[in-house]
């Protein structure tokens, strides 16, 4: 007969009211009742309230998550891990995966975001691949509201110095000020790493009488409560909830990577599995439940940074750079010896046992015996109300005659913080480390080589919160189709996909309308594109006193390449080639860079034809197979003038561009739009009859508009007199200071 646990010397007293202020709804209070059969210690409640948290049990999103398509031939490990994985070629696999840390980082924005990308390499360390890559989303508010800059430099910083230290390079990234998002950031945080197919570890636990060993630093206060505070809105008293972030060490990081893919190598770990959110319970409830066991640990063993802590705070605590084992029976010595070398703890604190049931003794007491199933599988599954919002966006075109000046225009739009050169963030970030980056920051997609191969791969973060808001479906289908359309400007070929789906309140039906329409846009592009969501993320309650951000799915695209040789930049690269402009439909201002900031009603979104959109991704991919493609950039923010002048920037010698549209018609449009996925070409003048017939062939919209020159000048002709022509020098000093110019206290 087993112990019944027991409530320890000053613990809160547990019933509805306590349940209710862990974040626990009345019914599913009486469930945890109903599960085992008594009343919860405090121990247990505090428990059951992290691992049915929306963080960490996906109860309303789940049902929806199934929906997304992940099997292709290249698959080799799908949802159900840590991170996904894609086979690359020559025997290795990417694994990767993109997380949210948007709560943390509004409270504490130095360590929340440092924390968010020691938690996301990690998940793909735990794999056993080697972490060779990062990359970041961000969302941040307009530079008008007080806390931006803080919150800005702060976030930034964390990335930089938590990513530099441990040393990952990062390589690429997003970021964009709205007001949207002055009392709710985002900071969603990616890593890749690679490993040989046949190395990859799992989470997947088995063996009975196993031994579990607690490996990495030792355990503190903080991050209590990490997962439930990323479960709930904020309020007026978000500033207290600092104690719930946790505190990133990158040097014990850099340490716990080495050891942990040293320890791999060994044959004796059985099961890993990062303590990130809800810390040591998730890890030492999922790993054992996964492989069907049970588990019972000693939490007398654990290694503590502070005297005192409750069996309710040792399990918890999200302390970082952490990790648990089961390992073979009999080969614990041999796992301690590697993480001794490191100067790392290494401690057998229980086993694997076959009875189901999550045990945790304290002092000699059982405090917790919960059913292993109820925690880690059985969270409440919910199918929220979803309804599309009563006011739907207008749909009025245009209006006429608003649109300032070309030249003006163009101006504000490269002094758009949106649009104008990150490199005031990326400069923070070591890029180049691990010495595999072949094209960086800056870049429509990072490139990075595979050592001792010929092979590449291409990665690309993307999101369009603006499309979004206006239909959640279009605008999620659109993020697909940039990101994958930035990796095959690269020369690579989309083949996998993870996501971080950020949006308000679910409780609320309009915003789980957002969320399914969401999902069903990225299904129904990743399977345009045969590129499976392999991994991903939801990130709900990003909202304030009922205020929510708009919905943003941020994706993340990889792209394999056969030959690095062949890969693209964006930028013209000698006078006299031809300038090409492909596209798939019109373009449109609904959602632009421009309308925001002239205040113009851009109306709805156009159709997306995916099997067009795929058609353009070929076309790409082949033509820089061939060598045809001298420079190609997507059309995405600020349309196809912003483009021409980013296409001129090149680093090595400022080109210029000269270039003939004929008659503009609706030269808003025209000039500024971003609806429609079209890309800039350049390609030699002895070459362009032969990638016409790349493009042309595939029924999609092929035209030379003009050439590049060695004259540093932005040249858009136009036959109703709607051109500029600007000097692009100036048009990059623009570009380049905006951010700064703002940071200084400018304008």
């Amino acid at each position: 007969m087993s112990e019944r646990p027991v409530s320890l010397p000053g613990e809160p007293k547990v019933d509805l009211e306590q349940a209710r202020a862990h974040g626990l709804a009345p019914d599913e209070y009486r469930k945890i009742e109903q599960i085992i059969g008594r009343t919860p210690t405090y121990t247990e409640l505090g428990v059951f309230s992290v691992m049915w948290s929306e963080h960490c049990s996906y109860k309303s999103s789940r049902r929806h998550l199934r929906k997304l398509p992940s099997k292709s031939e290249l698959v080799v490990q799908g949802p159900g891990e840590n991170a996904g994985a894609i086979d690359v070629g020559d025997g290795w696999a990417a694994v990767f995966k993109i997380e949210s840390h948007n709560h943390p980082s509004f409270v504490e924005p130095y360590q929340g975001a440092a924390t968010g990308v020691g938690g996301i390499l990690r998940d793909i360390f735990t794999m056993g691949a080697r972490p060779v890559a990062s990359m970041n989303s961000l969302k941040f508010g307009s530079f008008e509201h007080p806390r931006t800059r803080y919150l800005l430099g702060g976030v930034v910083g964390g990335i930089g110095g938590y990513g530099n230290c441990v040393g990952v390079p990062t390589v690429a990234g997003e970021v964009m000020f709205d007001a949207a998002y002055n009392a709710n950031i985002l900071v969603n945080a990616f890593c890749l790493g690679l490993v040989r197919k046949g190395e990859m570890m799992s989470a997947k636990a088995r063996g009975p009488g196993n031994p579990v060993l607690y490996v990495g630093s030792a355990t503190g206060r903080d991050g209590i409560h990490g997962a439930s505070m990323a479960s709930a809105e904020f309020d007026k008293q978000s500033e207290a909830k600092r104690p719930a972030v946790q505190v990133g060490d990158p040097f014990t990081e850099k340490l716990l990577i080495e050891a942990c893919l040293e320890a791999g190598k060994t044959g004796a770990i059985v099961a890993i599995q990062d303590m990130g959110a809800a810390g040591l319970t998730s890890s030492s409830s999922e790993m054992p439940s996964h492989g069907g066991l049970g588990i019972e640990l000693d939490l007398d063993k654990v290694p503590l940074r502070e005297a005192g802590l409750t069996p309710y705070e040792i399990l918890l605590s999200e302390s970082q750079e952490r990790m648990l084992i089961v390992a073979e029976r009999g080969r614990e010595a041999e796992l301690q010896a590697v993480f001794e070398k490191w100067d790392l703890h290494a401690v057998v604190i229980g086993q694997l046992t076959d009875d189901q049931r999550w045990r945790i003794r304290w002092r000699g007491q059982v405090v917790a015996d919960i059913p292993i199933g109820a925690l880690a599988d059985d969270a409440p599954l919910y199918d929220r109300p979803a309804a599309a919002p009563k006011i739907q966006p207008p749909a009025r075109p245009a209006a006429a005659g608003k649109h300032p000046e070309s030249a003006k225009a163009l101006r504000a739009l490269l002094d758009s913080p949106n649009i104008a050169s990150k490199k005031w963030v990326y400069r923070q970030y070591d890029s180049i480390v691990q010495s595999n980056t072949v094209l960086g920051p800056g870049s429509d997609a990072a490139v990075l080589r595979i050592k001792n191969s010929r092979r590449a791969i291409a990665l690309k973060v993307d999101s369009n919160p603006r499309a979004c808001a206006l239909d959640p479906y279009l605008g999620a289908v659109g993020t697909v189709c940039e990101a994958a359309r930035n990796v095959a400007c690269a020369g690579a070929r989309p083949v996998g996909i993870t996501n971080c789906l950020n949006y308000g309140n679910p409780e609320r039906p309009e915003v789980m309308w957002q969320f399914i329409r969401g999902v069903e846009g990225l299904r129904d592009a990743s399977i345009a594109f045969g590129a499976p969501v392999v991994s991903g993320n939801v990130s709900f309650y990003n909202e304030t006193e009922g205020h929510s951000i708009p919905p943003t799915p941020t994706i993340a695209v990889l792209g394999a390449m056969a030959d690095v040789a062949k890969h693209v930049t964006q930028f013209f690269k000698a006078p006299g080639d031809a300038i090409a402009l492909v596209r798939t439909a019109a373009p449109s201002i609904a959602a632009s860079e421009y309308a925001a900031i002239f205040g113009i009603d851009g109306g709805r979104l156009g159709a997306i034809d995916l099997a067009r959109e795929a058609a353009l991704i070929e076309g790409l991919v082949e033509g820089a197979e061939q060598g045809l493609i001298r420079s190609a950039h997507d059309i995405a923010e600020g349309g196809l003038a912003v483009a021409l002048a980013e296409a001129c920037f090149n680093p090595r010698a400022i080109l210029g561009a000269e270039v003939e549209l004929g008659r503009a018609g609706n030269a808003d449009a025209v000039f500024f739009g971003e609806g429609a996925s079209t890309v800039i070409l350049s390609i030699a003048p002895g070459d362009t009859a032969r990638v016409e017939k790349l493009f042309a062939g595939r029924g999609l919209e092929f035209a030379v508009i003009g050439r590049v020159i060695a004259d540093p000048r932005l040249r858009i002709g136009a036959a109703d007199n709607l051109g500029l022509d600007e000097d692009v020098a100036e048009l990059r000093q623009v570009y380049e200071d905006a951010i700064p110019r703002r940071l200084r206290g400018g304008d």
